[in-house]
Parts: structure tokens; C-alpha cells; sequence
């Protein structure tokens, strides 16, 4: 079984977000970027299952610039065995991310995608559902466990209600929750030995998919500032003041 990890870049969850001057988006240069936390649990996960004799190889794919081979090669040290790296300049759109890693998927036969639910910088979750629509296969999101057997994964997925457990066909597409794995940190000898791990180098022309955005943006700016809290002296008082001044009863 091979297994294909797509991961984002993203700016480091320890770095206070800057929208910038024009309201364009976010500020990024001279910023600490990092592998999409949800990433790290589905690389964790992959190694996990090749490490327990379900998977021959693991393979990272990142979409973006050149410097998303930084983030690859952060999977690389974790223990993946090789990357491919689709090389843009543009900004991608969830749709657009999900056939691209479906073109790299039928490239190279995987039978199982991982991949986070969502990154944290657009949280847009939505990448995963439509993989998984446009490749025609079954998907697990939200994952807390996954098993293979003869019949392909038993997963258990996170819910409302509490736990879900579920039957799925191999191939498939499954997205890591938080609660999946902890995932390891590299350690300087296979950091090392990342470096010489192969990076396959293509581009959206090669794979075939059209680039171009549905969706502009036209504005981002911060959240409006939070008013201070207000001490109250007694049950009475804070229900007058929820009844009377912020009306939610």
C-alpha cells in the first residue's frame, strides 16, 4: 500500500496573525512558517501505519512556492520516504488544491490519502470532501482512529453525539482530527538524512489542471476588539444585566 500526505505551509500557530496595510490578506514576509499543524497528524499517522507493516512507502505533496519544499522536507525527517513538489506561485483554492492532489494520487497509485481536516490559516476544511467527491471514493473526516483490515479501514470519527464508527473500502481518503496521534519530532540524524530524500518537481501545466480562481477576495481585516469584562456582586445583579442590557434572556 502507498500512502500520499498532501501538507500546506502555513505561518507558525505561535505567531500573532498581521492583516496587512491594504486589507489584501494576511502579512507573511519575514514570518515564521511551519507545517499546517493538522498536517503533522496525518504524516504521524501514515508513519504509524507504515511502521506497523500496512504501507511500503509514505510520499508528502505540498502545492506552492519553492520554499513548500522546507515543509516537505520536514515530513522527509519525520520518516516519509519521498516528496513531490507542485511548484505555483499562485494562490490556490481549495477545489483547485484537490485536483492537483488527485493527479499526483493516480501518478502514483496511492491507495490511501491523509491529510489534514483543515489549516489553519484559511480554514476553509474543505479539501478533503472534495477529493475524496472527485476521485469517487470513500471518505472518513474528522478521523480519531483508523485500522486497516481485510476489508480496507476501520475508522472512528468524532461527532456530536460522541464517537462514530465506521466500515470503509480501500482506496480511500480519510482527514486527521486532533485527538488522532501525537505527532514525533525529528530527530538531527534523519533530519540529516532528509535532506538526500528525493523531491520530484512538477507543475500545475504538467497535471493537467487549470489554475485559475473562482472565488477573490475583496477584503480581510482583524476581528473587532473585545470589551472588557464586568464584575457583578451578586446572582440578582448579573441576571438584571442579561435580562435588561444585553437582552439574551
Amino acid at each position: 500500500m502507498k500512502i500520499l500526505v498532501p501538507v500546506k505551509r502555513v505561518i507558525d500557530a505561535n505567531i500573532r496573525i498581521r492583516v496587512k496595510p491594504d486589507q489584501t490578506g494576511v502579512e507573511t514576509a519575514n514570518v515564521k512558517m511551519a507545517m499546517n499543524p493538522f498536517c503533522e497528524i496525518a504524516v504521524e499517522e501514515a508513519l504509524r501505519l507504515k511502521e506497523a507493516g500496512h504501507a511500503e512507502e509514505v510520499i508528502m505533496v505540498s502545492a506552492g512556492p519553492e520554499k513548500c519544499q522546507e515543509t516537505i522536507r520536514a515530513g522527509l525527517a519525520m520518516g516519509a520516504d519521498r516528496g513531490v513538489h507542485i511548484d505555483t506561485e499562485a494562490t490556490l483554492e481549495p477545489l483547485i488544491i484537490a485536483k492537483m492532489i488527485k493527479a499526483v494520487a493516480e501518478n502514483e497509485s496511492a491507495d490511501l490519502v491523509i491529510l489534514g481536516k483543515q489549516s489553519i490559516d484559511d480554514d476553509n476544511n474543505q479539501t478533503g470532501q472534495m477529493l475524496a467527491a472527485i476521485m469517487q471514493r470513500p471518505l472518513g473526516s474528522y478521523i480519531s482512529k483508523i485500522e486497516k483490515n481485510d476489508g480496507g479501514f476501520a475508522i472512528t470519527r468524532e461527532i456530536d453525539a460522541g464517537l462514530e464508527r465506521l466500515q470503509i473500502t480501500s482506496p480511500a481518503v480519510v482527514t486527521t482530527d486532533l485527538r488522532l496521534n501525537e505527532p514525533r519530532y525529528a530527530s538531527l540524524p534523519n533530519i540529516m538524512k532528509a535532506k538526500k530524500k528525493p523531491i520530484d518537481r512538477v507543475t500545475p501545466e504538467q497535471l493537467g489542471v487549470d489554475i485559475r480562481n473562482r472565488i477573490e477576495v475583496l477584503q480581510v481585516t482583524e476581528p473587532p476588539t473585545r470589551d472588557a469584562g464586568v464584575m457583578v456582586s451578586s446572582a440578582a445583579e448579573l441576571v438584571d444585566k442579561l435580562k435588561n442590557e444585553a437582552k439574551v434572556i
